[in-house]
C-alpha cells in the first residue's frame, strides 16, 4: 500500500541555521494554531535550556496537514555535541530538509548530517535560509552546496536535489530568486513532489521501530516510533526484540496509542505503518528495541550511533560544604540519575569505577556533559566532576586519539592570534579562504586542543570570530599540548572572604568571588597569571590599633570579579581540580584540600617525574 496521504521528513541543519524558526513558520501557516493563539517564538524549544541558550538539544516531532497530507516533521538539534539525537531518528524518515544559512553556507555540522542522511539514502531537499540577510551569498553558498555533496559521493537523484530559497523569519519560500515568495506554499509543494510517499505493509505483522523516549510521572516510559509493518492497536499484546541482543524479549501491552498532531499528542485506537505514533504501557523499552507481533518477533536493524569522544569522572561531593544546597546527595541518587539518562540519551555511555563513590561518563563533547550537568543540579542533585579528558584508542599498538574539523570565521585582523593558537594546540590548516570581509580557516586539530579555548578565542577576536567544530576521525597521537599556562589562586582557610583579604590578594592574578562569599581550605577563588598555584588568604581582616593618620582608613577598592559559567569552569579546571556543582553555587576546589599534604604530594610526582 503506497501511503500518499503521509509524509514523514526530518529537518537537518548546523547549529543557529534557523530550523525551529522555520518550523514555527510551517505550523503557523498549516493553521495548527487558532488565528487569536499566542504563539511563543521556537515554540518546538519546550525545555528551559533550549529557550535559555537558543539551541536545540533534544528532537522534537510534530506535524502538519497540507493539501489532504500529512507531513510529520522531525525538528533535531544542530550542534554536534547531540548529533547521536539526529542519528536516531533519521531511523523515522522518508527525506530530509537540509537546511543551509544563505550568509554562512555549509559548516561542520552540515556535512555530518549530510553524511548519515546519504548513507542512508534519503531523498534531500536543499532549503537555502535566511536568503534577507544582506550579506547573503546565494549562488556561492549553492555551489558550495554541491561540492559538498560530490564530496560525500552523493548518488545522481541526491545531487540533483531541489533547492528551495527560504525566509523562516519571514515565512516564505521561492523556486525562483527572481520571483519573490509570499508563503512556504513552494517548500510543502516540494515536500510532496519530492519525497516519496511509503510503501507500506499494513497486511504484515505488526512491527514497530522506537526512535526515542519520553517519561511521564504517570504512565511512565513512553516509547516514539515508526510503524514499519502492519497495524498497532490499543490494548494489543506485544514482544520487544532488539536487533543487537536476539535474547533479549519481553512480552508486555500498548496500554496508550498516541499520534501526533500539531504540537500534541492525539490518543487513538490503531495506527497503521508509516505512522510515527507514541505509546506507553512498555517499562523496559529502549531507543533501538522493535515492538513485534508475537506471532512474528522480527527486530528490526537500528542505525550504528557514533561513539563517544570525552570522559568526565562524575562523584559524590566531599566538599567542606556538601549536603547544604542539594536534595539528591547520596551514591544511590546519583547512580540512578545517572542510568536513568542512559534511557532516552543514546550517545552517553555511564560505567561504574574502582570506587563506588564516582562513575565514569562518556559522551560527545563538553558541551554535551555540561548539559547533563545543567539540568541535574536544577533537579536538585549535588555532585563533583573531574576535567574533562578524550578517549584515546589502541590500534595494532599504536595510541589513536580523536580529531575535530574545526572551521573558524575571523575578522581579517585576527588570523595571527589565531594560527598562534593553532600551532600550540597542534591544529593543522587545511583550508583558507575570504568570505567578505571576514576569513574562513578550516582546520584539522585534536579534540583534547579545543578544551579550554573558547575563552582564548573570543578574547583574541575581540568577541567577533564564531567557530564550530564536529568529530573527523582518528588518528595517531599528536604528542603533548599544555591545556593551561595559569595556575590558581587558592584559599588558605575556612570562612568568609573580606574585603581587605580580597585586596591583597587582587594584585595575585583574576578573582572569582566577591566579599562576602563562604570559601574554604583548597577552594579555588582565582586564577594566577603564573603557571604555579598561589596560597592567598581572603579571609584575613585588618589588625586595629591606635594609630591614625590621613591614608590609613582610605576606602578600599576592588576589582569587579570575574564571574565563570559553567563551561568555562569545565575549561578552565587542572588534573588535580574539581568542579563542584550544587543546586546554587558552582565552585572550583582542589582535589585534596590541605596546602601541605597538597605540596607533599607534588613533590612525590616531581621525584617520581
Amino acid at each position: 500500500m503506497i501511503r500518499n496521504d503521509l509524509r514523514n521528513v526530518a529537518i537537518i541543519a548546523h547549529v543557529d541555521h534557523g530550523k525551529t524558526t522555520l518550523v514555527d513558520a510551517m505550523l503557523k501557516q498549516s493553521h495548527t494554531f487558532r488565528d487569536n493563539q499566542a504563539v511563543e517564538e521556537r515554540v518546538m524549544d519546550s525545555n528551559d535550556l533550549e529557550r535559555e541558550r537558543g539551541i536545540t538539544i533534544l528532537a522534537k516531532n510534530t506535524s502538519i496537514h497540507y493539501n489532504g497530507v500529512k507531513i510529520n516533521i522531525v525538528d533535531t538539534p544542530g550542534h554536534a555535541d547531540f548529533s547521536g539525537e539526529v542519528e536516531r531518528v533519521m531511523m523515522m524518515v522518508n527525506g530530509v530538509l537540509v537546511l543551509v544559512d544563505a550568509a554562512e553556507g555549509p559548516m561542520p555540522q552540515t556535512r555530518f548530517v549530510v553524511q548519515k542522511a546519504l548513507e542512508m539514502g534519503h531523498r534531500l531537499i536543499i532549503v537555502v535560509n535566511k536568503i534577507d540577510r544582506p550579506d547573503a551569498r546565494l549562488n556561492e553558498v549553492q555551489d558550495e552546496i554541491l561540492e559538498l555533496l560530490l564530496d560525500l559521493n552523493a548518488s545522481d537523484d541526491q545531487f540533483s536535489s531541489p533547492v528551495v530559497w527560504c525566509s523562516g523569519r519571514d515565512g516564505t519560500a521561492t523556486l525562483d530568486l527572481n520571483k519573490p515568495g509570499t508563503d512556504l506554499s513552494p517548500l510543502f509543494d516540494t515536500i510532496l513532489s519530492h519525497i516519496p510517499p511509503m510503501d507500506a505493509d499494513v497486511e504484515g505483522p505488526a512491527q514497530l521501530l522506537c526512535s526515542s523516549i519520553d517519561y511521564n510521572d504517570y504512565v511512565g516510559r513512553i516509547g516514539i516510533g515508526r510503524i514499519e509493518r502492519g497495524v498497532i492497536k490499543q490494548g494489543q499484546p506485544v514482544v520487544v526484540a532488539n536487533y543487537n541482543n536476539i535474547q533479549l524479549k519481553n512480552a508486555g501491552k500498548i496500554v496508550n496509542l498516541y499520534q501526533i498532531e500539531g504540537l500534541n499528542r492525539v490518543p487513538c485506537e490503531e495506527a497503521k505503518a508509516g505512522d510515527i505514533v507514541c505509546f506507553s504501557g512498555l517499562e523496559k523499552i529502549n531507543i533501538g528495541d522493535t515492538v513485534c507481533s508475537p506471532d512474528c518477533v522480527e527486530p528490526h536493524k537500528f542505525v550504528k550511533i557514533t561513539e563517544p569522544t570525552v570522559e568526565m569522572t562524575f562523584s559524590v561531593n566531599d566538599s567542606p560544604f556538601a549536603g547544604q544546597d542539594g536534595k539528591f546527595v547520596t551514591t544511590r541518587h546519583l547512580h540512578d540519575r545517572l542510568f536513568r539518562e542512559l534511557l532516552k540519551d543514546v550517545s552517553l555511555r555511564v560505567e561504574e569505577t574502582g570506587s563506588a563513590d564516582s562513575y565514569r561518563v562518556c559522551g560527545r563533547g563538553e558541551m554535551h556533559l555540561s548539559i547533563l550537568i545543567e539540568s541535574m543540579r536544577r533537579e536538585g542533585y549535588e555532585f563533583q566532576v573531574s576535567t574533562p579528558k578524550v578517549l584515546y584508542k589502541e590500534i595494532d599498538g599504536v595510541r589513536y586519539e580523536p580529531m575535530e574539523r574545526l572551521i573558524i570565521d575571523v575578522p581579517d585582523e585576527s588570523t595571527g592570534a589565531v594560527f598562534q593558537s593553532m600551532g600550540n594546540r597542534k591544529g593543522e590548516l587545511l583550508h583558507m579562504s575570504a568570505v567578505g570581509s571576514r576569513t574562513r580557516l578550516e582546520f584539522i586539530i585534536p579534540a583534547r586542543g579545543l578544551f579550554g579555548y573558547k575563552s582564548e578565542f573570543l578574547t583574541s577576536t575581540k568577541g567577533e570570530g564564531v567557530m564550530n567544530s564536529v568529530f573527523f576521525e582518528y588518528q595517531p597521537y599528536k604528542g603533548e599540548i599544555a591545556r593551561r599556562t595559569t595556575g590558581s589562586l587558592i584559599a588558605f582557610e575556612t570562612g568568609e572572604s573580606v574585603t581587605y583579604g580580597l585586596f591583597n590578594a587582587q594584585g595575585r592574578g583574576t578573582l572569582f568571588i566577591g566579599a562576602g562569599t563562604p570559601v574554604y581550605e583548597g577552594m579555588v577563588i582565582g586564577e594566577s597569571p603564573k603557571s604555579e598555584d598561589i596560597n592567598v588568604n581572603v579571609c584575613k581582616t585588618k589588625h586595629l590599633t591606635n594609630t591614625r593618620s590621613s591614608s590609613s582608613d582610605e576606602a578600599l577598592r576592588l576589582i569587579t570579579p570575574k564571574r565563570m559559567s559553567l563551561e568555562e569552569c569545565l575549561e578552565f579546571i587542572g588534573d588535580d581540580e574539581l568542579l563542584e556543582v550544587t543546586p546554587k553555587n558552582i565552585r572550583i576546589r582542589k582535589r585534596i584540600l590541605d596546602s601541605e599534604l597538597r605540596a607533599k604530594a607534588r613533590a612525590k610526582e616531581k621525584k617520581q617525574a
